[in-house]
């Protein structure tokens, strides 16, 4: 492979990016700089702005995220990334540019080399269309790094040597499991179960147990303040307003952390039987090292209450919740991006 980063002009007056493309957020690691910028995957848009039939843009990322669920006919807040990968397409262009040329400053000189993370489960059409966009959201060249890959660099494992690791990314679109030796993935399964399937159960609870309904934002909040993966979890509360079914009027709502539990447990459960498949097609070698270094847990799903305890008691094998798990895959593709000549290896295949 080609060196990823020129010496020369170009590279002192560009800043070259890793970018985690999320179904949820966005994230942009500028190179010699770090993370530069978290920004929700949403954009608002405007249809036939002015008499005619452009799409107009009105906000991007968290402006936009606000407007989910509060806009009228004529605006729709939109999320072009769906379980990890591109739903729209041009959509998905837009906001790449926006975020891109956010964080470029006055460097926009040239443009930059960029490294995308991308689900282990996706098709070469799904890596070709993030590729393509990348590039036509003004990146000079782009390539793609897996998410489990970009996990492990994240949390500091030792990817390049030969020892098992183990790594779950609960993400808002999917859940990456990887198991990884020399620099390469041993095993590997994408779920579309993550953070986004949470919360639409979230909904559906809320409309069959209470008779009301709840949006996105309100689930999610839900999810973060009380959401529990641990049946013996404390118990908490939370109230929320929904509109009543039956009478279409809005009243409150006290949901408990058992309720979410029930909602969001038959989600917990896949992902815990997909991480014991994995294990069970681990060589014994490197199961012997997962067993003693633990299995490590990363992205926003990390964040539910007890989600440690209960991979740790279901599977029988420590559990350890990687540093700062919101970042942990931006911050794996950031190193990638820093230390190109020792990990070029990790980079996947797009055609």
């Amino acid at each position: 492979m080609k060196r990823l980063l020129p010496n020369g002009l170009a590279s002192f007056i560009s800043s070259d990016l890793a970018i985690d493309l999320g179904t949820a957020n966005t994230l942009i690691y500028v190179r010699k700089k770090g993370i530069v910028l978290d920004e929700p995957s949403v954009v608002a848009i405007k249809e036939n702005f002015s008499g005619n039939s452009r799409r107009h843009i009105l906000a991007v990322g968290l402006e936009a995220k606000k407007m989910l669920g509060r806009t009228p006919g004529t605006i729709k807040a939109i999320r072009p990334m769906k379980e990890g990968v591109i739903a729209n397409y041009s959509i998905t262009e837009d906001m790449l540019k926006y975020f891109i040329r956010r964080v470029q400053d006055n460097r926009w000189f040239f443009s930059p080399r960029i490294i995308i993370c991308v689900p282990c489960g996706s098709t070469q059409v799904e890596r070709r269309a993030i590729r393509e966009s990348a590039i036509n959201a003004g990146a000079r060249e782009a390539y793609l790094i897996e998410e489990p890959v970009a996990v492990a660099i994240g949390a500091n494992l030792p990817v390049a040597e030969p020892t098992g690791s183990m790594v779950v990314d609960i993400g808002g679109g999917t859940t990456e499991i990887g198991v990884l030796s020399l620099g390469s993935m041993v095993y590997s399964n994408s779920l579309r179960v993550a953070g986004d399937s949470f919360d639409t159960s979230i909904i559906e609870f809320v409309k069959r147990r209470h008779g009301a309904l709840v949006g996105e934002a309100t689930a999610e909040r839900i999810k973060k303040s009380i959401g529990a993966a641990w049946s013996e979890s404390e118990h908490q509360e939370l109230e929320v307003k929904g509109r009543d079914i039956a009478e279409g009027m809005s009243r409150s709502l006290i949901i408990t952390s058992n309720e979410v539990f029930e909602a969001i447990n038959p989600h917990i459960e896949e992902i815990i039987r997909a991480i014991r498949a994995g294990l069970e097609k681990t060589p014994p070698e490197l199961s012997g090292d997962i067993g003693e270094r633990g299995i490590v847990i990363a992205g926003g799903g990390a964040l539910i209450r007890d989600i440690d305890r209960r991979v740790m008691e279901d599977t029988g094998l420590p559990v350890v919740l990687a540093e700062d798990p919101l970042t942990c895959v931006v911050r794996g593709c950031g190193r990638a991006l820093e230390e190109v000549d020792l990990l070029s290896d990790v980079f996947a295949a797009d055609y």
